[in-house]
């Protein structure tokens, strides 16, 4: 019996992560970086934590490259982005949160967005008060694609994980969610399943209408 469903923010609650493409592309430009291995790398960085994609980045430019100036100047464009334009959901997103909430479910968050930024989207899309736990990026030591966080945001919920379903759109996020145990459905965005997610996924959709249809016809 599914007792909760735990969210990855990015990409899943929010239609952020072409904004996440359109800046990292643009910070490639700006720092003289091989724009068409940028362009290689970004299924990667999806869902990762920044210690992860310092690394990643390094393999790739160099061990001088400097990823955290390349990354607040990312994200400070992103950030003056989302203030003047908004952010949208994802279809979807208000009719399964009022469903689960109808429905008695816990609702729980795995991002790797850190607490600040975070927050900030929740409340300005007046979601915050939808989840029952949190978990932000930063907080635990190994993010995905680790099993730490879901396994964490599952304990702030008082479930089991394998009480839990867990929705992302990363290939990082699903090896996260399945690591950890939870019922993992990957919802398309940008990036394209591969031959492990086709693997481990137990469901692959291409919105989160499918997942209320899911859960609609009950699943145990």
């Amino acid at each position: 019996m599914k007792k909760a469903v735990v969210f990855d923010m990015d990409g899943v609650i929010f239609d952020s992560e072409k904004l996440y493409r359109k800046h990292w592309m643009i910070s490639a430009k700006e720092f003289g970086l091989d724009e068409s291995i940028m362009e290689t790398l970004l299924d990667q960085i999806a869902g990762a934590t920044k210690e992860r994609n310092s690394l990643l980045m390094k393999e790739h430019f160099g061990e001088s490259f400097d990823y955290m100036v390349f990354r607040e100047a990312t994200m400070s464009r992103m950030d003056e982005d989302i203030r003047e334009n908004g952010l949208d959901l994802k279809p979807g997103v208000k009719e399964l949160f009022n469903y689960l909430k109808g429905h008695n479910y816990l609702i729980g968050l795995a991002t790797s967005t850190h607490k600040e930024r975070a927050e900030k989207n929740l409340k300005r899309a007046g979601l915050i008060s939808y989840f029952d736990g949190i978990m932000y990026g930063g907080i635990v030591a190994k993010g995905k694609p680790a099993p730490d966080i879901y396994e964490h945001a599952c304990q702030l919920l008082g479930v089991k994980p394998e009480e839990a379903v867990g929705i992302e759109d990363s290939i990082n996020g699903v090896k996260s969610s399945h690591a950890a145990g939870l019922y993992t459905i990957m919802v398309v965005d940008l990036i394209e399943p591969n031959d492990e997610v086709n693997r481990i996924a137990d469901q692959i959709y291409d919105s989160l209408f499918e997942v209320k249809t899911l859960l609609e016809n009950g699943l145990d």
